[in-house]
């Protein structure tokens, strides 16, 4: 289990928002949506540390908010979680291409270190701007 996905195991149904949809308990859907995004966030982030390695970077310690993430956005809801799940597509997205590519030059026998390092740079940007739309209660970064 991923690093990302241990911090989602301590998501409480207590803590979880209420729906109010028939027929499923509230509870139930955001455990569906907080085990969903923590899913998604934890293999951003495995993808993300194999381009830090090609780049021949160190990924930073997990913090605690970055972890966190997940459930702190399905606690927040509306706009904020709609906008954090397009930037969470979005940086798939973007590693699942860099990746592919990055792979390629490597396997024909070419540095992928400056390419890796430019999207390693450009993911670590669009990780932060995805971040900052955790409740601002909720942002411990630093």
């Amino acid at each position: 289990m991923s690093r990302y996905a241990q911090a989602m195991s301590t998501v409480t149904p207590e803590s979880l928002p209420e729906t109010g949809m028939p027929g499923q308990s509230g509870r139930a859907i955001g455990r569906d949506r907080a085990g969903a995004l923590a899913g998604q966030w934890a293999a951003i982030h495995d993808a993300a540390a194999v381009v830090a390695a090609l780049a021949g970077q160190v990924t930073d310690p997990t913090e605690a908010a970055v972890g966190a993430f997940p459930a702190a956005l399905i606690q927040s809801g509306g706009q904020r979680l709609a906008v954090a799940r397009q930037g969470m597509d979005d940086l798939s997205l973007m590693l699942e291409a860099g990746v592919r590519a990055l792979l390629s030059l490597h396997a024909r026998g070419a540095n992928p270190a400056p390419a890796a390092a430019a999207l390693w740079a450009e993911f670590r940007a669009v990780r932060d701007a995805v971040l900052a739309l955790a409740p601002p209660e909720r942002r411990m970064l630093g």
